[in-house]
């Protein structure tokens, strides 16, 4: 079973930027891999994923224009984006492998607070 480690995590004012990273001890290239957002005493949700059956982009409607995903396959690695940050984008942010609806691998989280 693979590893997933994410980083980057950290305090930052609203309108401002982060990057998250998740190191994967496998692949990623032939998987669907995605983020996945639990704001404080709610449930998790998909901020965004890539499906591996063709490459489409799912990205949640509260982050589009503000979030993308990338991946660096040699390093086995992805990166969430995170720009123009707003209050309710602080929580948890989890990294998954596996598929964008139903994941089967998943990272511990990694926390993000944006203050207003």
């Amino acid at each position: 079973q693979v590893k997933l480690v994410e980083s980057g995590g950290a305090l930052v004012q609203a309108g401002g930027s982060l990057n998250l990273s998740c190191a994967a001890s496998g692949p990623l290239d032939t998987y669907g891999i995605g983020w996945f957002h639990q704001p404080p005493g709610k449930e998790r949700d998909g901020v965004i994923c890539v499906s591996s059956t063709d490459g489409t982009i799912y990205t949640a409607d509260s982050v589009k224009g503000r979030f993308t995903l990338s991946r660096d396959d040699a390093k086995n690695t992805m990166y969430l984006h995170m720009n123009n940050l707003k209050p309710e984008d602080t929580g948890v942010y989890y990294c998954a492998r596996g598929g964008c609806w139903y994941p089967t691998d998943w990272g511990q989280g990694t926390e993000v607070t944006v203050s207003s």
